[in-house]
């Protein structure tokens, strides 16, 4: 039985788990940890959880987003899941409908479909995959293809998608760039903005959302979800620690280039004008006690104009990252902890 609001000016409040692989773990650890963590999140009240699709990062084990997805789905009952996002350039719209359609024919009513412009990994990776560099150009497009594969009429004379066609598979438009606020806003679908990593243009793409949002058949009004990283312990020296490790992890695997790097020596990267990038990166973190990071979050949504918040836990610590969820969900519903 999941946990129900008890406070009316609580805001609908999602996960985005990236399905990281810490220090001496593998691939099925860390799936399985993704697993304890949507089984918590759904006894809690949370509304969704996303996984990102991300490729040749080394801790991160979310790169086949869509069985990523099907794999917490059939360990769930009722939580919402989906991608935050699926990269479209490197797929077909037809493949991804497919698998999203099979997806939601398997889990009615609880599957997403977040989609981003970018690949999500580097240039040579990028060719790795197979796709054509320029594909990314070809974004609005795809995103139309894709709606209508998953709709009653494919705009591809000949091909339906079979499983897909008619699941109506609810789009999301991921960003970090007024590009994908103007996108969001003509098609008339929710804009989720990736605030937890790229903080800078939050404020003018989501005006820019609100203000040129056309009405469509999925949305009659404008819904923004904006993306923050949490960090909650019980006591918020420990959370500070924790979130002063995740970003020490950070600088290792976007500046160390690839090379092994002991913490001593990331946290002197970290501390340099290269590594001060990562604290920029991060700047919209919540860390501390559940009520410190509630008041964070209370304004953070306001900043941010958000309809709902997507929390991403960062701590490195498996027992903090789970302790992070109960924290917020005790701020928000009075949820008690459920360990």
């Amino acid at each position: 039985m999941t946990a129900t609001s008890t406070d009316a000016d609580s805001p609908p409040i999602s996960i985005l788990d990236l399905a990281r692989m810490g220090p001496g773990e593998g691939v099925a650890q860390a799936l399985s940890a993704s697993v304890e963590l949507a089984q918590l999140a759904e006894r809690l009240g949370y509304r969704r959880i996303w996984y990102a699709e991300h490729h040749n990062f080394p801790s991160i084990a979310s790169s086949a987003t869509s069985v990523v997805i099907g794999h917490i789905a059939a360990h769930t009952t009722s939580i919402r899941l989906g991608s935050g996002g699926i990269m479209l350039p490197n797929h077909s719209p037809l493949v991804v409908a497919e698998q999203f359609g099979t997806l939601a024919s398997l889990y009615p009513g609880r599957i997403d479909l977040g989609l981003g412009r970018a690949p999500g990994t580097d240039q040579q990776t990028l060719y790795a995959l197979r796709r054509d560099m320029h594909s990314a150009n070809r974004f609005p497009e795809d995103v139309q293809e894709l709606q209508a594969f998953l709709g009653r009429q494919s705009i591809v004379s000949g091909v339906r998608a079979i499983p897909g066609e008619g699941t109506e598979v609810p789009l999301y438009i991921l960003g970090s760039s007024l590009f994908g606020a103007q996108l969001a806003a003509v098609l008339g679908l929710p804009y989720a903005f990736a605030s937890h990593f790229s903080p800078d243009a939050l404020e003018a793409a989501v005006r820019r959302y609100r203000a040129d949002f056309r009405p469509s058949a999925q949305l009659s009004e404008p819904y923004v979800l904006a993306a923050v990283n949490v960090v909650a312990a019980d006591d918020a020296a420990v959370a500070q620690e924790q979130m002063l490790r995740a970003r020490i992890e950070r600088t290792k695997v976007l500046l160390g280039r690839g090379a092994e790097m002991t913490d001593e020596q990331a946290r002197e990267l970290y501390d340099s004008s290269a590594g001060q990038q990562i604290a920029h990166m991060t700047q919209y973190s919540a860390v501390g006690t559940g009520p410190q990071v509630r008041k964070y979050l209370d304004e953070f949504r306001a900043h941010a104009d958000a309809d709902e918040l997507i929390v991403a836990p960062t701590a490195p610590d498996r027992a903090i990252w789970l302790r992070s969820i109960e924290l917020v969900a005790q701020e928000y519903w009075r949820a008690p902890a459920p360990r």
